[in-house]
């Protein structure tokens, strides 16, 4: 039976969810909005780092990851960050956006899927 796992399932929605040899996690956000782009990236890396670690799986295993960015003109910094981040040539499928966020503080969000 293939059953499905939830991470901190809450009444909309749980941090994580575990099917089919996969983690999907929720859109990770920055906890401190009042640093600057950068340090936002670097807070959602480390949530994705250690939501990932939850699951049983890690950053070498990420498939896809889709980046919401508040301002597009970032995109150079946080590449910087996210280059520095990931495994070098373990790099996901990914897409990077320009969206209003739910905050106007916040900069960024990520979410990403996993294998197990």
């Amino acid at each position: 039976m293939n059953t499905i796992r939830h991470i901190d399932p809450g009444p909309r929605l749980s941090e994580a969810t575990i099917h089919g040899g996969r983690i999907h996690c929720s859109g990770m956000i920055p906890e401190d909005t009042s640093q600057d782009l950068s340090g936002q990236v670097k807070q959602a890396l480390a949530e994705i780092d250690a939501l990932l670690a939850r699951g049983g799986s890690d950053k070498t295993k990420i498939l896809s990851a889709v980046i919401w960015l508040a301002d597009i003109a970032d995109f150079a910094a946080m590449n910087a960050v996210w280059d520095a981040w990931v495994v070098p040539g373990q790099a996901p499928a990914r897409a990077t956006v320009e969206a209003r966020l739910a905050d106007p503080k916040m900069k960024v969000e990520i979410m990403v899927v996993a294998a197990l």
